[in-house]
């Protein structure tokens, strides 16, 4: 396999050999997986519906108990799920919120770290009601941080956003798992995303694990190529790569 050049397989968080989950004998969701996520890695997920990527996902966060397994799973103590589907109380301050997520008596300082790495250090004192629709999106990532988490499993989590409000989620996702050395595996179709945020992409079929692909570098050669194998394996629209621009200052701001 071909692999992120910083990826070293004694760093994995998580380690997959043979892993399979079936419904029954006969119908079976992932049939004999093979897959490593090394700390600080960001790995897309690709595949078409019914490929297996949320049964991959729900094996990875321990949420599959009524079916037959078998192979092998190494995973770490510490996972999150981030789906995007999480509502905050909005009668809390965003402090509060994040902090409540967080066990101990002094759980108001890594909620302050997450919500700086999120943008939404200034925001801390206002009502979740009063934030914008990003913004709470924003709190939600800030949530999944303030526990630490050695795993992330992101399932298509902020499909509603607009692709500026996506495009900066990501890049937060992407810069905290650099810092914290956290494994995030994210579950995208879309090109733009794999390309701009993912280490390395992975396509899933009928449960197996059928291609991996490095990502190049931003504005480094290949990603063209990728486009091109994401759109004949899971027929995502070909678009030519667009011309490197420098980002606004607002939009350097909310990135």
């Amino acid at each position: 396999m071909t692999q992120h050049p910083t990826y070293d397989p004694a760093d994995s968080v998580v380690r997959a050999r043979g892993l399979c989950r079936r419904f029954t004998p006969d119908a079976g969701v992932l049939d004999g997986v093979d897959l490593d996520l090394g700390a600080g890695e960001v790995v897309a997920l690709a595949g078409r519906r019914g490929s297996g990527r949320t049964s991959l996902l729900r094996a990875l966060a321990r949420q599959d108990r009524e079916v037959v397994a078998s192979g092998y799973l190494r995973l770490p103590e510490r996972i999150a799920v981030l789906d995007g589907s999480a509502e905050a109380p909005p009668w809390k301050r965003a402090l509060e919120h994040v902090a409540a997520g967080v066990p101990g008596a002094a759980s108001r300082r890594p909620a302050r770290q997450a919500l700086a790495e999120v943008g939404l250090l200034d925001a801390e004192a206002a009502w979740v009601g009063d934030l914008s629709y990003v913004d709470q999106q924003r709190l939600a990532l800030a949530g999944v941080l303030a526990g630490d988490p050695e795993l992330i499993l992101a399932d298509r989590p902020w499909q509603a956003l607009d692709p500026l409000g996506r495009l900066a989620l990501h890049r937060a996702l992407r810069r905290s798992a650099a810092q914290r050395r956290t494994a995030v595996l994210l579950v995208s179709n879309d090109a733009d995303q794999v390309l701009d945020v993912a280490d390395r992409v992975l396509v899933l079929e009928a449960g197996r694990i059928v291609e991996e692909m490095a990502v190049p570098r931003r504005g480094g050669e290949g990603q063209d190529e990728i486009r091109a194998r994401l759109a004949e394996r899971v027929g995502t629209p070909v678009r030519t790569a667009p011309a490197a621009t420098e980002p606004s200052t607002a939009q350097r701001e909310t990135a």
